[in-house]
């Protein structure tokens, strides 16, 4: 009879090792936050008094009053305004993003942080371990910390925390002096610079705000960075006393691990009370079913349903696959969709009724409603709302609308693509 070779041991302990950190590796990647698939009735509007607490119910339902928000389009406008606040700044500079690889933009935004660091001015940078880490050149970096920056990232890959390697921050944030403050969805590569005037540069936009609201993104900042570092922020330095500076009504919603999706709930809450128009414009779109019945009862109601998305030129190809498998729902309940021409579009907005508008880093996406750490700014001002429809439709002037017979004569691979990725679409 065939006898089987002995094992030693510390081999057969090695092998247990091995599959047990692969099982929790591979537990680790599909942690995510519960997501209720939310389907409200239409029982009140988004010009309700009590609707904006109601739909902030989950994130602060407290609205910020006295802010002044504007709307900066595209590197052109969006970089200048940024580093301006920061060469301007007196007391502190918080700093956190997901997206920075090495080129002409962050080379101006490093060269700006670290003059300031020199001057004396507290400047702390919190990087995203996986979105930034790998373009980012290291002697960037070190230029950084030589010049006095405090810096981190936000779980780092070569941390032995394996259950974070899958969560990410995605927030876009910057403060200075805790008194002004940007948000949106930009990333400081050279991919944004310029005034989306060709596929090399790329279409977005960002909020730079003012008022007692950017307290809150002070606060989103201090979360991560205390969490990442141990590191406290001052009285003085980060949070003087707010003062209004403008009329609109404001709040920032932050999604945080291990806790029900605000997002969600908000989305919901708006889709429902829509009596006008849902406009959104967003780079990365794969809604849920629930979204989906939504949005077609939205438009059984008479409500406007557009959605503006990447065209020919998308950086992600896989994650338009996985939502396009949505669009013949859609198409069918009478929402428009119309796709972006000229560039990738990485924009992630949206306005209900022109009253309620939305600006931030959450994709139209399970990955950003599920394990992604996003930060959006809403607004509930009419003014502003009226901008924001403004802004869709100049956007809207250079897409193409896709209709029901351009889904049905999708090719093979197309469909093909749709299937594959499925099972993936909360990772993508």
């Amino acid at each position: 009879m065939k006898r089987w070779p002995k094992i030693p041991l510390g081999y057969w302990l090695a092998g247990i090792a091995v599959l047990l950190f692969t099982g929790f590796a591979l537990g680790a990647i599909f942690v995510r936050r519960d997501v209720v698939q939310y389907r409200m009735p239409h029982t009140q509007a988004v010009s309700d008094p009590a609707f904006f607490s109601y739909a902030h119910a989950l994130a602060d339902p407290m609205p910020l009053e006295g802010n002044k928000i504007e709307l900066l389009h595209n590197g052109d406008q969006i970089f200048p305004a940024m580093l301006s606040a920061i060469r301007g700044a007196k007391r502190s500079i918080n700093f956190e993003a997901f997206l920075v690889y090495s080129g002409k933009v962050a080379t101006e935004f490093e060269q700006a942080l670290s003059e300031r660091a020199r001057a004396g001015v507290k400047v702390r940078i919190l990087l995203d371990g996986v979105g930034s880490s790998v373009e980012l050149d290291n002697r960037e970096v070190d230029r950084l910390k030589e010049a006095g920056c405090a810096f981190a990232y936000y779980h780092p890959t070569r941390a032995w925390r394996v259950d974070r390697l899958n969560q990410r921050t995605h927030r876009r944030i910057l403060v200075v002096d805790g008194q002004i403050g940007f948000t949106g969805g930009v990333g400081f590569s050279d991919s944004w610079s310029g005034n989306a005037q060709s596929p090399k540069h790329w279409r977005d936009v960002q909020a730079r705000i003012e008022g007692p609201v950017v307290t809150k993104l002070q606060s989103a900042f201090f979360q991560h960075w205390a969490q990442q570092t141990g590191g406290a922020l001052k009285a003085e330095e980060d949070f003087p006393v707010p003062e209004r500076k403008g009329s609109m009504r404001a709040q920032v919603v932050t999604s945080q691990a291990f806790s029900l999706a605000p997002m969600a709930w908000l989305q919901a809450a708006a889709f429902s009370a829509a009596e006008k128009s849902i406009l959104i414009t967003n780079a990365y779109c794969a809604p849920s079913t629930s979204q989906v019945e939504q949005l077609v009862e939205a438009v059984k109601r008479g409500v406007d349903v557009k959605l503006l998305l990447p065209g020919p030129h998308n950086d992600q190809p896989l994650t338009k696959a996985a939502g396009r498998s949505a669009y013949g729902n859609l198409l069918r309940g009478g929402v428009k969709i119309y796709e972006y021409q000229p560039t990738m579009i990485h924009s992630k907005t949206m306005v209900i009724d022109g009253i309620l508008s939305l600006i931030g880093s959450s994709n139209f996406d399970a990955r950003s409603a599920q394990i992604n750490e996003e930060l959006d700014l809403t607004v509930s001002d009419r003014t502003f709302g009226k901008e924001m429809e403004a802004v869709f439709q100049r956007d809207l002037q250079s897409a193409k609308l896709y209709r029901l017979e351009d889904f049905e004569k999708r090719s093979v691979w197309e469909r093909f693509t749709e299937w594959v990725v499925l099972p993936f679409r909360s990772q993508l």
